[in-house]
């Protein structure tokens, strides 16, 4: 997988002697969380962690070069059943997913590191990241932190359609990889859907609502996209992945910084 993540913040890249010397107490290892699943008929399967390695690189690029905060390898893999029916989609259960991120908590732990960053950029994960860093809290001791990968910064320009609704390779995602990696966006591809418009608002809706119904996206996008791709530009691509990376880098040194009030 193509990887923008510095030499030098990169645990893999690490031997065991130098992971040994690391400060256990105060190192903070990040580990991202993607998927490998449809975008569509213009943007590729690793969408997602793609996107989540261009952020977190930028961000990392950001913080004090003496900070001891590192990338973990990613899991690629998400719960990603809201795509199922569209080739190339590989999606691991619930159950599976929060086993492998309760192994990775659990080896993070018995090395003796304390602070340990959930770091997603798929919406199929949030909910299990969630649960998954209370629950490496409760049986570990980690001071645990989950975080979208854009840390919450909203791209500025989006018509209010589609920044509510435009949830999957809309125009965000491919802007981000038309500056990220325009060789892997098919310009000529782009479709539209919505799984729903502001003007026919109610009080059922599919995301963030008062009562949230369930969906799968062949439901309501033959073609995969929920969203608007055809706005999209590689000039705000670059202009939202720095404001991105700006909140994410903030995030991570508040993360580093973080100490709970009682320790177990």
């Amino acid at each position: 997988m193509k990887t923008w993540i510095p030499d030098a913040r990169n645990f893999a890249y690490l031997n065991w002697k130098q992971v040994d010397a690391l400060p256990r107490e105060s190192t903070l290892l990040v580990l991202p969380t993607a998927a490998i699943e449809q975008h569509g008929h213009h943007l590729p399967l690793a969408t997602d962690t793609l996107i989540n390695n261009v952020l977190l690189a930028r961000a990392l690029n950001l913080l004090n070069p003496e900070l001891p905060i590192y990338a973990l390898p990613p899991v690629c893999y998400g719960k990603s059943n809201e795509h199922i029916g569209f080739p190339g989609t590989l999606a691991l259960s619930a159950a599976t997913y929060m086993a492998v991120l309760h192994d990775i908590g659990a080896s993070v732990a018995a090395a003796g590191f304390k602070k340990l960053v959930l770091y997603n950029s798929h919406g199929g994960n949030t909910a299990l990241n969630d649960v998954m860093a209370r629950d490496l809290r409760a049986e570990f001791g980690l001071r645990t932190f989950h975080m979208s990968a854009s840390a919450g910064a909203k791209p500025e320009g989006l018509n209010p359609q589609e920044a509510k609704y435009g949830f999957h390779a809309g125009e965000w995602e491919t802007a981000v990889l038309l500056h990220a990696t325009p060789e892997l966006v098919d310009t000529n591809a782009y479709t539209v859907n919505y799984i729903a418009h502001l003007e026919d608002e109610s009080i059922l809706s599919p995301e963030q609502g008062a009562v949230n119904f369930a969906w799968l996206t062949r439901d309501i996008a033959p073609s995969g996209v929920m969203g608007d791709p055809r706005p999209a530009t590689a000039d705000n691509g670059e202009k939202w992945i720095t404001a991105a990376a700006a909140r994410v880098a903030a995030a991570l040194e508040a993360a580093f910084h973080y100490q709970n009030h009682h320790q177990p």
